[in-house]
């Protein structure tokens, strides 16, 4: 593909437009190079510069803010504006307003969105967990650093890390915080970049420093004894899996279960919840019981209200007399958002790259980076200390005879031949004679020598310590473990977050609210499903479906049943009889597509009816190909809807069929073959989305049509179909083998 640009070549006069006859010359370029000219570096912002955070756990926007703050003096002065803050913000981010004070809202104490907020606020900054408080503006609102970011900037002044020109080169900015602890892993943060993102979860500040003290000097310790979980502002309980959590702290990836906290008040025969998932709001809880009350699979709540005040975060849920409260919770943690999964991306930028790391890797980057830190702190202190000493040995020598000092400069003429005569006569350097220069004529007594005499021996045992410092790295690293206890001292706090074990969370009771009764199932080709009891199936007429649609399949299970939806998009969604309301036949039934909320333009190819999950389902795809794969493949313990990569995408399918017993096959193709294989000549295949093997060769321009089970067919000859081996191009299809094509999900 090439994109056309109407902009006039160098070098070329432009054609004027008035002129009758003539048309501006068009030039094509390339869409690679545009890509590569104009999208890739956009990308490479927005990654670099934007959306991923660094190894001191900041983003641009937040380092930018920050640091903004401290040379305004909010580190220890009074709280100020949030709209001068912003203000003075512009002069590092060329962003909007809104941008940068959103960025501050989450960032303060009022929003709780950090274990460990980095600004104290005054006024309404809104609240993580809810969707519909917003925070005021930013001419209502104080705020200034919070006490913790004088562990951000204790080491900005000292060379500690590198500054470059903001972005009209009128003021310099720290490319990093150098941050005295491991803030990439305290505070939570999540970044959407072009092709990339990250989530970076929150740990507990206390056990993230004991856990980098002790990686510092072990290796290979056991992080998960130090620090077992994340914790969150919002407080819950992780359903702890250790195994799970090992992955996620070994790879960097993974997910894990976080459920609200609850206690039921016996006078009221209410629930209270006072602790949700961080990845969830108060509003969306609310809305989604009162969904599940009015479709009535929730007739043990007669109400819920948002109590939030001042005193924190509730939720009352009044249950109906009778009802049990845990049961009741067991159902809530399952069907609504009070229990969430928090998908972990441990994303972010080392070295201006893009790295996805596990925990004990992030640490050793974090120490690394540290290190360094200190050691250009040290070497910044070592150099002021020499400089300092070379100073006060030249006061030396002028202090061992003053006499002549004070007579070279009485017997000097001019002001400007003062220093150079005193380097002559003592044999320093202009720096050392500049300073003797200075010195007052007050100072030139016993004790002001004798005390210059002392600090040029105490200098020179400092100077010495910061060389053995930067000699041996075993010091550096004592000095970095040091600042971490101290950090953990002062700042630490307990676990928000509370741990519990999968043996010791209550087991999820059994669907008994949904009745169990038999019941038959009717799908049509265009997806609609009717469930209909027995009684209302006797009594009723023909099956009404809408003008071109027709039956496909037809069941009998019972209410509770599982049912798996393929659809043409490698999905497969997971949903129960119950789910739908009973129905008559002169009805047309649910959409599925609506009613299981597919993505947009999704069709349904084939339902299936899984019962314990035994045998195995053959798919047959457009290029001959057929997979066989194991039915319990798509069962799962948790309660999951919907499973991606149900089978492969490698070329499109054309049937599914659901088998419990090895049995023949027919085949057909576009080109009017056909063949006869047992089903037992295909192996079983573990992964979904296996490909398969090829089981019809096909001519050119012909393509696998459908396969039935051979006692589903016409075919009466079945010798002059069936091969022994496997793939083949079977044979023509004879008049009297000929089937009207069967009605199936097929396209």
């Amino acid at each position: 593909m090439r994109k056309k640009q109407t902009e006039q070549p160098k070098n070329r006069p432009a054609i004027p437009q008035n002129v009758k006859g003539l048309r501006a010359e068009v030039l094509e370029q390339p869409i690679c190079d545009t890509l590569e000219l104009n999208y890739m570096p956009y990308a490479m912002s927005v990654i670099v510069s934007r959306s991923i955070p660094e190894i001191d756990g900041f983003k641009p926007s937040h380092r930018k803010l920050l640091y903004t703050m401290y040379k305004m003096g909010l580190l220890n002065g009074a709280k100020t504006k949030s709209a001068n803050i912003v203000g003075q913000t512009m002069h590092l981010n060329p962003h909007g307003d809104a941008a940068i004070y959103d960025t501050m809202v989450r960032l303060s104490r009022g929003h709780e969105a950090l274990l460990h907020p980095f600004v104290d606020s005054k006024g309404n900054f809104g609240k993580v967990y809810s969707r519909d408080m917003v925070c005021a503006a930013s001419r209502y609102t104080e705020a200034k650093l919070d006490p913790i970011c004088a562990e951000l900037f204790r080491d900005i002044d000292a060379d500690a890390v590198d500054f470059v020109d903001n972005y009209d080169s009128t003021t310099t900015e720290p490319t990093l915080l150098p941050t005295t602890f491991p803030n990439i892993l305290v505070a939570a943060n999540m970044g959407i970049a072009v092709g990339m993102a990250s989530n970076i979860c929150g740990f507990n500040l206390r056990e993230v420093c004991n856990a980098t003290i002790a990686l510092i000097r072990d290796p290979d310790c056991n992080l998960l004894e130090l620090m077992p979980a994340p914790d969150f502002s919002t407080g819950g309980e992780i359903l702890y899996d250790a195994a799970e959590m090992a992955s996620i702290y070994e790879t960097g990836r993974g997910s894990f279960r976080v459920r609200g906290k609850w206690r039921y008040v016996k006078e009221g025969n209410l629930i209270e919840i006072y602790e949700i998932p961080y990845t969830t709001t108060t509003e969306a809880i609310v809305d989604k019981v009162a969904e599940l009350v009015k479709a009535g699979k929730l007739r043990e709540v007669s109400d819920m209200r948002d109590e939030t005040d001042l005193n924190g975060l509730k939720l009352a849920i009044d249950l109906k007399r009778g009802s049990d409260p845990e049961k009741v919770m067991q159902k809530l943690f399952r069907t609504t958002p009070l229990m969430d999964s928090f998908g972990c991306n441990f994303n972010l930028l080392i070295a201006g790259m893009p790295r996805v790391l596990g925990v004990r890797e992030i640490l050793t980057e974090w120490t690394a980076w540290r290190t360094e830190c200190v050691r250009r702190r040290v070497y910044h202190e070592l150099q002021k200390k020499t400089d300092r000493l070379h100073l006060l040995k030249g006061l030396g020598k002028i202090l061992l005879d003053i006499d002549k000092a004070i007579k070279i400069i009485r017997e000097t003429e001019s002001e400007s031949e003062v220093v150079p005569n005193l380097m002559i006569g003592f044999g320093i350097d202009e720096t050392q004679a500049e300073f003797v220069a200075e010195i007052k004529l007050r100072n030139i007594n016993r004790e002001y020598i004798l005390k210059r005499l002392r600090d040029t021996e105490e200098l020179e045992k400092e100077i010495a310590d910061l060389q053995d410092v930067l000699q041996h790295e075993r010091r550096v690293k004592a000095i970095i473990i040091k600042e971490l206890e101290s950090v953990a001292a002062k700042y630490g706090k307990d676990r928000k977050t509370t741990l519990v074990y999968e043996q010791q969370a209550a087991a999820e009771p059994e669907d008994t609210e949904i009745p169990d009764y038999p019941v038959t199932v009717f799908v049509s080709r265009e997806g609609y499903f009717k469930k209909i009891t027995p009684q209302s199936l006797r009594m009723s007429g023909e099956q009404k479906f809408k003008e071109g649609d027709s039956l496909v399949m037809t069941a009998e299970t019972t209410n509770r049943a599982e049912l798996l939806v393929f659809t043409d998009k490698c999905q497969v969604y997971k949903t129960r009889c119950g789910d739908f309301e009973d129905t008559k036949a002169s009805s047309l039934g649910d959409y599925l597509p609506s009613k299981l909320k597919m993505d947009e333009g999704e069709t349904v190819r084939f339902v299936c009816l899984p019962g314990d999950y035994k045998g195995w389902l053959m798919f047959f795809f457009e290029n001959g190909k057929a997979a066989k794969v194991e039915l319990s493949g798509y069962e799962t313990k948790s309660n999951r809807k919907k499973l991606i990569g149900a089978y492969s995408d490698k070329s499109p399918l054309k049937t599914i069929l659901h088998m419990t017993e090895e049995a023949q096959i027919a085949v057909y193709s576009t080109g009017g073959r056909a063949l006869i294989f047992s089903s037992a000549q295909l192996q079983m295949k573990t992964s979904r989305s296996t490909q398969g093997v090829s089981v019809l060769t096909l001519k050119k321009k012909d393509t696998l049509d459908h396969a039935a089970l051979l006692s589903e067919t016409t075919i009466a000859n079945e010798s002059r179909y069936r091969v022994r081996s496997l793939p083949a191009a079977g044979a023509l299809v004879k008049e009297e083998d000929s089937e009207e094509k069967q009605i199936t999900l097929d396209v």
